[in-house]
């Protein structure tokens, strides 16, 4: 019934705004098929999977980043039954849930203590909640950073109950600025990683290990918020400038943020690592149980996590690492075999080549850094880039890609398993005469 009324409601206010084309809708075959696409588009899921051809690894609005297939399967074992996400099997007891990622990652990055919540949004709202409410935490100016969704530091340092005390200018700030700032009400000093755009030309900044030492000749914490953490040297690949979740460890923080997802790989997820009294703290605090995460969460990064303990099985088997390293040549033969079945399925209705491009890694990371791809480009001999893109979007599963020099692109290295297929399918499909 919902269908049905949805439909007529529509006609009734196109012909009340003179926009009804006439009363070929009221036919009742036609009737009959609009309701049936209405209910079908009713039933049909609202998240659902599409094609990635934009060339962006880390999508943040396509999911972000995708599961290795040990993850998938940990989720199967662990989702399809019960599991000891609170029960400690030795002492027959109630147990923890942080234990399951607490263990490998203290053993991947050295540090003393580890804790896992919903994000990292909620991992910095709960350090600065539990080590500063009321307090002040310096911060450089050059470092107040605001990601999607209107994510500020500012925002989440006030909603922590946390003040902020700025110092230093946009583009330098030096270790006296630090010095200078420290009084009665200091707290902690935070260092954030610029993740999502970059300063330069004459500029400064305080390193993290001088912070550090700055921060235990004033018994003060230092928190290191690195945004997307990143496990991996990414500069074998042609990225450089991503600090190191172990560095930021060697460097002496006492406690470090970032996120399960992006760069690592993993689920949606907030990491602390830090000193074990530091990460006691956070355990206890109230808000913890309002962040925490689920078993899903912790199997999946679980099972991110141990692949780590090799480097190259890590970048073979996450599928994030695998987009960043995967040499152009390979995009090139894979960019031309797509294209010759697409041609091949349209004839004439379409231009179809194969074009030079960038990728990104998405994600907030690496903001001014791309890795040169290969694209298929289309172009149209009756339908403009833009209306392509619309149709390409609008197929099941829809397929995103980008419009450059009116040409609809997609960019492989960022295509999955089985997409070519789904790709070459609406292809012919929407432009094949």
């Amino acid at each position: 019934m919902r269908a049905v009324r949805n439909v007529l409601d529509r006609i009734r206010r196109a012909i009340l705004s003179d926009q009804s084309s006439g009363v070929s809708r009221l036919d009742e075959a036609a009737l009959i098929q609009e309701i049936l696409a209405e209910a079908e588009g009713l039933a049909a899921y609202t998240l659902q999977r599409v094609v990635n051809g934009t060339g962006i690894i880390v999508h943040t609005n396509l999911g972000r980043s995708l599961l290795c297939q040990e993850a998938l399967e940990r989720l199967q074992l662990i989702g399809s039954g019960y599991s000891n996400l609170e029960y400690d099997l030795e002492a027959g007891s109630r147990g923890s849930r942080y234990v399951h990622a607490e263990a490998i990652l203290r053993e991947i990055t050295g540090a003393e203590g580890a804790l896992v919540v919903n994000n990292n949004a909620g991992a910095v709202l709960l350090v600065l909640n539990t080590l500063a409410q009321g307090r002040e935490v310096v911060v450089s100016r050059g470092e107040l950073v605001e990601i999607g969704g209107s994510f500020r530091i500012p925002d989440v340092m006030t909603r922590s109950g946390a003040r902020l005390r700025e110092v230093g200018c946009t583009n330098r700030t030096h270790l006296e600025d630090y010095r200078a700032a420290i009084g009665p009400e200091t707290a902690l000093l935070l260092k954030v990683h610029a993740s999502n755009y970059q300063i330069s030309g004459f500029t400064a900044e305080v390193d993290l290990a001088t912070l550090v030492a700055l921060g235990r000749a004033h018994n003060l914490p230092v928190m290191d918020d690195l945004g997307s953490g990143c496990f991996v040297d990414l500069s074998r690949f042609g990225l450089r400038g991503e600090p190191l979740v172990q560095d930021s460890v060697r460097s002496g923080a006492d406690v470090i943020t970032f996120s399960g997802d992006k760069l690592l790989g993993g689920p949606q997820a907030g990491i602390i690592l830090g000193r074990k009294e530091i990460v006691e703290r956070l355990r206890k605090s109230p808000l913890t149980r309002a962040l925490r995460v689920d078993k899903f969460t912790l199997a999946a990064l679980e099972a991110t996590l141990r692949l780590y303990r090799d480097e190259e099985t890590a970048v073979r088997a996450i599928p994030t690492l695998r987009m960043i390293a995967i040499e152009v040549e390979i995009l090139a033969t894979r960019a031309q075999s797509l294209a010759d079945r697409i041609r091949m399925a349209v004839g004439s209705g379409a231009e179809v080549a194969v074009v030079d491009g960038a990728s990104q890694v998405g994600g907030g990371a690496l903001p001014v850094q791309t890795l040169p791809s290969k694209l298929v480009a289309l172009t149209s001999r009756r339908l403009s880039a833009a209306r392509l893109e619309a149709n390409f979007r609008g197929n099941q599963p829809p397929i995103i890609g980008r419009v450059e020099q009116e040409r609809f692109l997609l960019d492989v290295r960022t295509l999955q398993l089985g997409d070519d297929e789904v790709i070459v399918a609406a292809a012919a499909r929407l432009l094949a005469v």
